[in-house]
């Protein structure tokens, strides 16, 4: 007897171009070959994109996530096949020209996700990352892909111990070479520190670039609430993997893509977070170069405008003393976007709960990490957007870890043409207080790949003085600077700007609650110089010759375009 029944039709998969009809009987025998199951070919495919190395610690601890997310796939009724991207440690490329490599990576790690997913035609991806470029390269790569996505960050490490106190990597290893440097204290009692301020595998444990970006990423939309703070090799963070398993196979069943998550109002719910937390000045760069990938509008204009209406209301390492365990034990940015309120666009995120809803059911567990805002740090947010006769096109400072007392500092130039040399300087004594130290042909295409300067801040801090000189340049920052510092000046000296044209003796005026950097200098005197400028050139080969002919200006968030 005949089964009259119509059986329900099974919505089509991105995946059935390579699963389905007589001609792609040798896909699947390929596919049979790698151990799929002849019953797989109904369900979705899920790429895990790892980006698991045993070079960073944020990323050894991830073989375990990776297991965690393929069971929640499983779990799901999806079929995972995880791949993997490449990463470079900030921390470990800092200082020399290792630093060159970071940020370009971020373009390389979008392109590479495009190519498998698009080649193996993947119904949706998890994104497991932790670091500094490896999740901005990766939301890139979801939102210009626009399938279903969700991004799992590992974790941050947990705090260091020793002699009583809490340990982190930027205050207790970085400012403490220059400590060692000031005679303040031993070497000996450096060896200490660093073998214990790290104490495992997570991102480094303050509000530098990593974990700024984890908070973003969830302020977007893209992580499963309590994702970004909880910390790595916990088991809260293995099942928050699981259950993104299982959501990712539910997003491609529901058909919510990541552009329907990642909107303009979402990205303006992670500069808030950003703002509120005092976060990295790198998200600039990052969430710029996000929205240009979902062909979304983002100047420094709207950084700067959202800072002046957000408070600061978590005192976060660098600034202050406060660490990511801190913020998770708080409420993690769930119990941030409640204290946040209206501030808060609502926004449908992963959990497939909008941000009212998740407001609702949120808690502040300590006021003393998470401020009410009456009780606020700073009236405004953590970064502020400079312009002047110094960067016509912008600059950008953390004003949350700058002392109030030097939100206006001029002092006399001291000009260096690479980090490098700034550095040297500084170890032999030659920067005295009231310098305005100068670090020109970092940028994005002078480097090439806007190093970082946190070996050289961080001295400039531990030699004590912190308060007492500035510095300025055309790269960038990491999230643990502090004191006052200036990056992302643009033009950049490569392309002429007025940074190129600096000479030392020049008087320099950093002016954070007027929003200024301006040299005095008169128009004519700048036009003179520029004149007789000449830019550097440096010998480059593969991918960073590529790239400096292709990297666009910080102002523009540093993304790579065909000239």
């Amino acid at each position: 007897m005949t089964n009259k029944r119509s059986k329900k039709k099974s919505p089509s998969l991105r995946s059935d171009v390579t699963k389905v009809g007589l001609e792609r009987a040798p896909h699947r025998c390929l596919m049979y070959a790698t151990g799929v199951d002849p019953a797989d070919l109904k369900k979705p495919y899920i790429g895990v994109v790892s980006s698991f190395t045993d070079l960073i610690p944020g990323h050894v601890g991830m073989r375990d996530l990776e297991r965690a997310i393929e069971n929640g796939v499983y779990a799901g009724q999806g079929r995972p096949f995880i791949f993997s991207v490449p990463g470079v440690c900030d921390g470990i490329a800092m200082g020399h020209p290792g630093m060159f490599c970071s940020l370009p990576t971020r373009g390389l790690i979008a392109d590479m996700i495009e190519m498998v997913v698009q080649g193996h035609a993947l119904d949706g991806i998890v994104l497991l990352t932790n670091c500094d470029k490896i999740t901005p390269g990766m939301l890139m790569a979801a939102a210009r892909l626009n399938i279903p996505a969700i991004v799992v960050t590992a974790g941050p490490m947990l705090a260091g111990h020793y002699n009583n106190r809490r340990l982190s990597l930027v205050r207790d290893t970085f400012e403490a070479i220059g400590q060692a440097q000031a005679g303040n204290i031993s070497e000996a009692a450096v060896r200490e520190l660093e073998i214990r301020a790290c104490p495992g595998s997570g991102s480094c444990q303050g509000m530098y670039t990593a974990n700024t970006m984890a908070c973003i990423t969830e302020a977007i939309g893209m992580s499963l609430s309590g994702c970004a703070t909880a910390p790595s090799g916990l088991a809260d963070k293995k099942r928050i993997a699981y259950q993104s398993g299982q959501r990712i196979v539910e997003l491609v069943r529901e058909g919510v893509c990541a552009r329907d998550i990642m909107t303009r109002k979402a990205i303006e719910n992670g500069i808030s977070v950003d703002m509120t937390l005092g976060g990295s000045t790198n998200t600039v760069l990052h969430l710029m170069g996000i929205a240009y990938e979902l062909g979304i509008p983002v100047t420094l204009d709207d950084f700067d405008r959202i800072s002046r209406d957000t408070p600061h209301l978590a005192d976060m390492r660098p600034g202050g003393d406060n660490m990511m365990e801190d913020l998770d034990l708080a409420g993690g940015i769930p119990a941030v976007m409640k204290t946040l309120g209206n501030r808060i666009n609502d926004e449908m995120t992963v959990n497939g709960l909008s941000w009212k809803q998740i407001q609702r059911r949120a808690r502040v567990l300590d006021p003393g990490v998470i401020r009410p805002i009456k009780q606020a740090y700073h009236e405004e947010g953590g970064i502020a957007v400079l312009k002047g006769n110094l960067a016509p096109e912008g600059a950008v400072i953390k004003q949350s870890a700058v002392a109030p007392e030097v939100h206006v500092f001029t002092g006399k130039a001291r000009v260096f043409d690479s980090e490098e040399a700034g550095m040297s300087a500084l170890m032999k004594g030659k920067i005295k207080p009231g310098t305005v130290v100068v670090i020109r042909y970092e940028g994005p295409r002078g480097g090439p790949g806007m190093r970082e300067m946190l070996s050289l801040t961080s001295a400039i801090v531990g030699m004590g003085m912190g308060e007492s000189v500035a510095l300025i340049t055309d790269g960038r920052f990491s999230g643990g600077t502090k004191g006052p510092c200036v990056g992302h000046i643009s033009p950049e000296a490569a392309a002429g700007g007025p940074i190129a044209l600096l000479r030392n003796g020049d008087e320099i005026t950093l002016d954070i609650p007027s929003r200024k950097l301006s040299v005095k200098l008169t128009k004519k005197e700048l036009a003179a110089r520029l004149k007789k400028w000449k830019r550097p050139r440096k010998e480059l080969t593969g991918y960073l010759e590529r790239y400096a002919e292709q990297v666009t200006s910080a102002s523009d968030g540093a993304v790579l375009v065909v000239k």
